[in-house]
């Protein structure tokens, strides 16, 4: 499946984001029509070499890959402030889109994304009543096979500099050498 059809439409107003990774490049198509407000957060992390040298902390089979805080010792980096979830823009969570990554509370992504490795429609938003669901702002263009190749590297449970247990990190870091706005 093509960025578009994982969107569900061509992308008018989109961004180009290249991710140079230990395991290879990911292109990432932004649409900047559909989620503005996400776009602009992830640009503005990308700009400012934030997401240079931290890992994929989180990889689960068939499910995601996680990354956008952590420093190859699991520490974590200061973000900027959380933005408001725009998961009820149209946008399904889809095998290879990326999406805002947050904690319970609908506002509370900052810096971390994922990308979804199957159809997780379940992380779609909902209704109104029920303001749930994970903000996707764009897909994989390219390096598909590498997000795949993350997602089949071993996992374990590891703790953080500050004693935080965390799950499904890969033994070997995957790291995000760089992230680049291409256009």
């Amino acid at each position: 499946m093509g960025c578009a059809e994982s969107l569900q439409e061509p992308i008018i107003d989109y961004e180009i984001v290249e991710l140079t990774t230990t395991m290879g490049n990911i292109t990432l198509k932004l649409n900047r029509s559909k989620a503005p407000i996400s776009v602009e957060n992830f640009l503005n992390y990308v700009e400012s070499g934030f997401y240079d040298s931290t890992v994929v902390h989180r990889v689960i089979e068939h499910f995601i890959i996680q990354g956008g805080q952590f420093t190859t010792d699991l520490s974590l980096k200061d973000t900027n402030k959380p933005i408001v979830c725009e998961s009820d823009n149209g946008l399904s969570n889809l095998r290879g889109t990326i999406a805002v990554a947050r904690k319970s509370d609908p506002d509370t992504g900052t810096s971390q994304f994922f990308i979804n490795l199957a159809d997780n429609v379940n992380l779609d938003w909902y209704d109104d009543q029920n303001r749930i669901g994970y903000a996707v702002f764009g897909c994989v263009t390219e390096g598909m096979d590498v997000v795949d190749a993350i997602a089949a590297v071993q996992t374990s449970t590891q703790q953080t500099p500050d004693e935080t247990v965390l799950n499904d990190v890969p033994v070997v870091p995957v790291i995000v050498l760089s992230a680049r706005h291409i256009e």
